[in-house]
């Protein structure tokens, strides 16, 4: 395990690439932004548990193996790309929210949202993306000292850190867009958001799909 000065750059490091906007951030924002922050926060644990897959994988060595395998890289990264194309059509062919009354709301009025279908799609948007295996693979190790004696503990430990430190960040982008969800302006921008976000989705997932594996 790293020292104090070291394990204190790990965390300030792994807060700072978990407020940098990605897919992750995206899935988070976007349902606390339609259905509140329950369902942002819900999101957030989703991921959180596809970020352990990717970990534990790791520190086996099952994602290096992966990594070095054309075929497996390949088909991990079309899946991942396919779900995330999937998501983002879902959202540019939503439907705009009709309003209920002879004057549209002046505040988002939240839609309710099948949590468990929160929590599972934020775990499959993470463990079929093999960037962040590669990421874990490529961060972690860093900060392991040389000739440490049990490599797969100290992995297993520091990417259980990386991922706790994540929650927090997670569930701030989730109160920060419910919050933004109560300003009246969000409601008119509602239909546009969704779009916005569908689009970003489909730019994530052309990015995936023309990921080359690093191994080559």
């Amino acid at each position: 395990m790293p020292d104090l000065h070291h394990l204190l750059l790990f965390i300030a490091a792994g807060w700072l690439l978990n407020l940098t906007p990605g897919p992750d951030v995206v899935y988070i924002v976007t349902h606390a932004l339609r259905s509140g922050v329950r369902a942002g926060i819900v999101a957030g644990f989703g991921i959180t548990a596809g970020c352990f897959v990717h970990i534990i994988a790791a520190a086996v060595g099952v994602s290096a193996l992966m990594a070095a395998s054309t075929t497996a890289f390949t088909v991990l990264k079309w899946a991942g790309a396919a779900y995330l194309l999937w998501i983002g059509a879902r959202m540019l062919l939503s439907r705009a929210p009709a309003a209920t009354g002879p004057r549209a709301p002046t505040a988002l009025q939240s839609t309710p949202a099948d949590l468990k279908t929160v929590l599972v799609g934020g775990f499959w948007t993470n463990v079929l993306n093999p960037k962040v295996a590669l990421f874990f693979l490529a961060f972690v190790p860093q900060f392991i000292a040389p000739g440490t004696a049990k490599t797969p503990l100290a992995f297993l430990l520091l990417g259980t850190l990386f991922n706790v430190n994540a929650i927090p960040v997670n569930i701030g982008w989730a109160m920060t867009a419910a919050w933004l969800a109560g300003r009246g302006k969000v409601q008119h921008a509602m239909h546009w958001l969704d779009r916005i976000a569908g689009a970003m989705f489909i730019a994530f997932g052309i990015k995936l799909a023309l990921t080359d594996n690093p191994t080559r």
